[in-house]
């Protein structure tokens, strides 16, 4: 029992990350994967795995979010990093997130914690591991996603067109090695968590990602 991880890629992204990827690791990740669908509870359901992917084609990516991992609760995760499903309850790195955008650029708080409108216009709204066992927060970190993910970031850094890569918190700001690029913008800052929100507030990313974009000629992400 096995999921093709590359066949379920969209076709632009899969032949970015096919040279990147080594093919007995990724079999060995779809493996792992299938298995736990088929055992356990897990999130985001198997349809949404690559929604990243899917809502935000990679010549219109522009902008990557970096998450850790996904919501772990019922009901929550999509396969939007930070987002939820529409209906659901904010959850608190959210919440922090839209209280940032508030002050940055006075764009009041969406009742609806679904990020889709920001993926659709080229953000990326990704975590470093796609998957997790609900209930059991970092689950699978270590099982194969990380290299994975990797690929996607380095995909990124190869395109000669600007791309704000946004890490918030000392787990995403790791990645910062991967991206060598001198045309990209590398935002970091502390992470929206409640555990660190005081060093997150007053960062202002938003309105840096828009001056990135619009320094390199590219447009504005409507954030509201």
């Amino acid at each position: 029992m096995s999921l093709d991880l590359m066949e379920l890629l969209p076709g632009d992204w899969r032949e970015r990350l096919d040279p990147l990827l080594d093919p007995i690791a990724t079999a060995a990740l779809g493996a792992f994967v299938a298995g736990e669908y088929a055992a356990q509870t897990v999130y985001p359901p198997q349809d949404d795995l690559f929604n990243a992917f899917r809502h935000c084609p990679f010549d219109g990516t522009r902008v990557l979010i970096l998450g850790q991992d996904p919501y772990h609760g019922p009901g929550q995760a999509h396969g939007l990093s930070f987002s939820v499903r529409e209906g659901v309850r904010l959850p608190p790195s959210l919440r922090n997130i839209y209280k940032e955008l508030a002050t940055d650029l006075d764009v009041p708080a969406a009742a609806s914690g679904d990020l889709t409108r920001w993926a659709d216009q080229g953000v990326l709204l990704l975590n470093a591991v796609l998957t997790v066992r609900g209930g059991e927060a970092g689950s699978h970190a270590g099982k194969g996603w990380e290299d994975f993910t990797d690929a996607a970031i380095r995909a990124l850094n190869d395109k000669s067109e600007r791309v704000v890569f946004v890490l918030w918190g000392a787990y995403a700001r790791k990645k910062a090695r991967l991206i060598t690029g001198p045309q990209h913008t590398v935002i970091e800052s502390a992470h929206p968590s409640p555990l660190s929100a005081k060093k997150f507030f007053g960062t202002r990313p938003f309105s840096a990602v828009n001056k990135a974009l619009v320094d390199a000629g590219l447009p504005e992400i409507s954030w509201g």
